[in-house]
């Protein structure tokens, strides 16, 4: 019964160093980059041993991917939740979910650590930026491009399409992007937020109507 005792102590404490990993190396790598964190900071930080990360992860990439595939899982569920609001809906406001969602889930975990470090891949990717793009970006845009297509009468690979996913997303991009931000005429407070997404969502579909005659 001790020795069980034991060994179920031993368990939980290797989980919860576990936990504190994650947590730290994810506010160090969205702050600082992959190359640019060491394992000892991470250690220092999580109050852990300086070989936990190689127990837990097999090394620091180990753990870098485990932290990426938390973030993806995270804005998987971004996605579906577009996809079940949109379910049935007509495609204009298939649409409207779609800025509505995106852009208020991303504004909400703005100063977030998934959000710094998507930042931190797109200025300076490593090779898991394929896996963000193969398994978010790309399904959240097949959707988009789905959406818009059947707002032109035409296919999703049309030509028309594509050009209008690229124009919604800069559009968000814009709103979102912390460089871009400094240079809206006014401060991103939460009733401005909300008059942009309107605004977004009426000049994309007025663009695509346009398209369309």
């Amino acid at each position: 019964m001790k020795a069980r005792s034991t060994a179920v102590a031993v368990a939980a404490a290797d989980l919860e160093t576990r936990e504190r990993l994650i947590d730290a190396s994810a506010r160090l790598f969205a702050e600082h980059g992959f190359s640019k964190v060491t394992v000892r900071e991470i250690c220092r930080r999580a109050r852990a041993n300086v070989a936990a990360v190689n127990y837990h992860f097999g090394g620091k990439q180990g753990l870098y991917d485990e932290i990426v595939d938390s973030a993806i899982r995270t804005m998987q569920k971004t996605t579906d939740e577009i996809r079940k609001a949109g379910s049935g809906e007509p495609p204009e406001e298939q649409l409207a979910i779609f800025i509505r969602i995106f852009l208020s889930r991303v504004m909400e975990h703005r100063d977030g650590w998934i959000h710094q470090l998507m930042t931190r891949e797109i200025s300076d990717p490593t090779p898991a930026l394929d896996r963000v793009i193969k398994n978010v970006q790309r399904p959240r845009m097949e959707y988009l491009a789905s959406v818009i297509g059947q707002l032109l009468h035409c296919r999703a690979d049309d030509l028309r399409v594509q050009l209008s996913v690229m124009s919604v997303q800069v559009q968000c991009l814009a709103l979102i992007n912390e460089r871009a931000a400094k240079f809206q005429p006014f401060p991103l407070t939460p009733p401005r937020i909300e008059a942009l997404i309107e605004h977004i969502t009426k000049f994309s579909l007025a663009g695509i109507r346009a398209l369309r005659r």
